[in-house]
Parts: structure tokens; C-alpha cells; sequence
């Protein structure tokens, strides 16, 4: 039965109802003890007695419990009253993305700074082992002083560093179970593959950007089946076909984020948030640049995959260098074709994705992607700069010198 005006939940007063969505209803309440307006988020009635259901609300405490971001919805308290369990959180004012893209265009500055609020959101989320699994506007919140909040992980899937002492938190996910929104699914949540980890919200928030930018949603499709079927198989449509006027950097950060293979997507929403803000910037670190594609004389293969050996070798000696003081960070730079030999061109950026490819292989270590840093290609730059403005402890460079018939790198 619907709560009333005048109603308890523990020590709340219910005021007014706010909404209700799959996963409960929800309240404006007051807090007498702290002189305070709340939101309180119930489990309906239909479900109290569903043991799935309860798990994933008491999922979703948890996992918020564990955060503490401004781009976070908060929460306050949890408890249980007259057979009502109930979640108290912070009452927002405005309203969800969804609403405000069914009234208005938004001008792709204001998508691009919604989208690294987000981004921050889920930075912080992801440190926290949080995957939220079910990003779509409907679950976005536009507050009427200017800020984003993530809402409702209902469907997050929480896995508590070691350090926590705590086990992991329900997850309803089984194998072959799709969790989330048809339309905002990542490739690997529509397979029913499990664990999404947090490239699959890069993914979803791929789509949001998308649909906030473009003003129509990247995979839609009559049918959900056929949604979803186009999620795994097929292209949003470019940004230019929609009539949108957009930097040509932030069109290729989406369709970075929208990459069908997750480790080909960002390797994190931090990084994903520096190349959101490079486009604000208008500096191009997020320009993706295309691999070269001039005619050139094939080097043998054994002087490719020496080269990488050395080069990761060395990387490798110079991370137990440092273990004493570890670097957690690294951009490895396009190399410098020195001479501009056409010839040397290809190998100078294979060597560096390569180097990008296998870092990132490492435990503890957060290499920037190739989005972040071809963008410097051809570019005088000052290491030191550089490296402040990615924020990263260490940057990697190197050159390529084509001499007759050697080598040198």
C-alpha cells in the first residue's frame, strides 16, 4: 500500500510522493532530528517478499554507502519499519536527463560538461570496485543549482577492495542473465557474459553522450531484440548525418567509448574525463589520430619484435627501479620518426601502441590510451608539461632513426 502525507517510517515523516520505478517508490520525507528534508526510497509492496528483489536493494545501499563523490547521489540511512525496508538519501531538486531531453537540445559544451561530471562520478565509483551496470539517462540527475548525480545502482555490482574486510556485495547476475537497459547496454552486458567491469559503463555513458549530442539515441531499434542486436553489430550513425555541429575530437571520443571490443574502449572513466575536457580545451590530446597509411618497405619482423622486447624490457627494469617510489602512472608518447622517412613512419607508431598494448598489461598501472597521446604527434613538447597536464608520475619517450641499412631506436 502507497505511503501517505503524515505516515512514519522510523524516526521520517512522509510529505509527498516523488515517483516510482521498477525498483521502488520514492518519497519526500522530513528528518525532525536533524531539521532536514529527505528522499526515502522504499521497496514496493509486490516485491517485499521477493528475496531476488530485496538483495539488489540492499546491492544498492551498499554500494552507495561506499562512495562519496558530488556526482553521487548520497545516502544517508537504511532500515526496515512495519515490514517497509527503506533507504534514506539526499532529496535533489530538478530533474533526470531523460526529462530534459524530451524538452530540450542540449549544446554539445553543455553535453561534454555533464559527461565528465559523469565521468568523475564513475571514477570514483570504479575505484571503488562499483560498477553500476545501468547508466541511462533516467538514472542521470540535473539539479537545479547546475550539478550531476549519478543515481539508482540497483543493478551495481560491488566488489570491496581487499583492505575492507568486507565480502562482495549480492549480485543477481548469473550466467546468460542480461542485466540493464536495452539501448545502453555495453556489447558484453547484452551477451549475458558476466563480470561487466567498469568499460562496460564506459560504454553506457558512450550512449548517453551520443543520444545528449546527436539528440536521438545511438542503437534504436524497433524492438529491444533488435536494440540489442544492433548494440553487437552495428554503427551509430555519424554524428554529421544528424545535422549536429560538433568537434571532430569529441565525435571520436565517443565512438572510442562505443568500441564493440571493451579493451579497445578507454581504459577508465578518468581517462575518459581528461578527453572530455581536452575537447572543452580545444587542444587535441582526445583527436584520434588513424594509423598512417602510407606506402612503405616492410621491415623484417624480427626487427619489430625486438624492438618492443627492448623497449618493454626496459620499461619493466625501470618500474622494479623505482618500486621504492612507484609510478602508478605512464604516457608512452608517439615516437619521433627523426627524418620523417616515410619508411619509418609505420614502425615508429606500431612501436608506441605496442608499448601502450603491453603496459597496460600491468598490475597497479594506468597507461593513457592512444586517443590521449597521438594527439601530440608532431608536436614540440616539454615532458615535464606534458606530464602535468595528463596527470601522470612518468612519461615515455623515444625516437626512430633510420640510417641506411640500421636501425636505431
Amino acid at each position: 500500500m502507497p505511503l501517505s502525507a503524515g505516515d512514519r517510517l522510523g524516526p521520517y515523516e512522509i510529505l509527498a510522493p516523488l515517483g516510482a520505478g521498477g525498483m521502488g517508490e520514492v518519497y519526500r520525507a522530513g528528518d525532525p532530528r536533524l531539521n532536514r528534508e529527505v528522499a526515502i526510497k522504499v521497496l514496493p509492496e509486490r516485491l517485499a517478499n521477493d528475496p531476488q528483489a530485496l538483495a539488489r536493494f540492499e546491492s544498492e545501499a551498499k554500494a552507495v554507502t561506499a562512495l562519496s563523490h558530488p556526482n553521487i547521489l548520497a545516502i544517508f540511512d537504511v532500515g526496515a519499519d512495519q515490514g517497509v525496508t527503506y533507504a534514506v538519501t539526499e532529496l535533489l531538486e530538478g530533474e533526470t536527463l531523460r526529462s530534459h531531453l524530451g524538452r530540450a537540445v542540449l549544446p554539445w559544451r553543455k553535453a561534454v560538461e555533464i559527461g565528465i561530471a559523469i565521468a568523475d562520478g564513475l571514477s570514483t565509483a570504479h575505484s571503488k570496485g562499483v560498477i553500476h551496470r545501468d547508466l541511462k539517462p533516467e538514472n542521470l540527475f540535473l539539479t537545479s543549482d547546475g550539478r550531476v548525480k549519478i543515481l539508482d545502482f540497483g543493478l551495481a555490482r560491488w566488489t570491496p577492495s581487499s583492505t575492507s574486510g568486507q565480502a562482495e556485495a549480492p549480485t543477481l547476475t548469473q550466467p546468460g542473465v542480461i542485466m540493464g537497459t536495452a539501448g545502453y547496454m555495453s556489447p558484453e552486458q547484452v551477451r549475458g557474459a558476466p563480470p561487466a567491469d567498469a568499460r562496460s559503463d564506459i560504454f553506457s555513458l558512450g550512449c548517453v553522450l551520443y543520444e545528449m549530442v546527436a539528440g536521438r539515441r545511438a542503437f534504436s531499434r524497433e524492438t529491444s531484440a533488435q536494440t540489442m542486436a544492433a548494440i553487437l553489430e552495428a554503427q551509430p550513425p555519424e554524428l554529421a548525418t544528424t545535422g549536429k555541429q560538433v568537434p571532430a575530437a569529441l565525435e571520436d571520443v565517443i565512438a572510442h567509448c562505443l568500441e564493440k571490443n571493451a579493451q579497445q574502449r578507454f581504459h577508465s572513466a578518468h581517462d575518459l574525463g581528461l578527453a572530455l575536457r581536452a575537447t572543452l580545451s580545444g587542444s587535441e590530446p582526445a583527436r584520434l589520430i588513424p594509423a598512417p597509411s602510407i606506402p612503405v618497405r616492410p621491415f623484417p619482423a624480427r626487427w619489430i619484435a625486438a624492438c618492443v622486447a627492448v623497449l618493454a624490457l626496459a620499461a619493466a627494469v625501470y618500474w622494479f627501479a623505482m618500486r621504492a617510489k612507484p609510478i602508478d602512472s605512464l604516457a608512452v608518447m608517439p615516437f619521433v620518426n627523426v627524418g620523417g622517412d616515410p619508411n619509418t613512419e609505420y614502425l615508429s607508431a606500431g612501436i608506441t601502441e605496442n608499448l601502450i598494448n603491453n603496459l597496460s598489461q600491468l598490475p597497479k598501472l594506468r597507461v593513457l590510451p592512444r586517443s590521449l597521446v597521438f594527439g601530440y604527434k608532431g608536436r614540440e613538447t616539454d615532458p615535464r608539461k606534458v606530464g602535468q597536464d595528463l596527470h601522470v608520475r612518468a612519461i615515455l619517450t623515444g625516437r626512430v632513426v633510420q640510417r641506411g641499412d640500421s636501425l636505431n631506436i
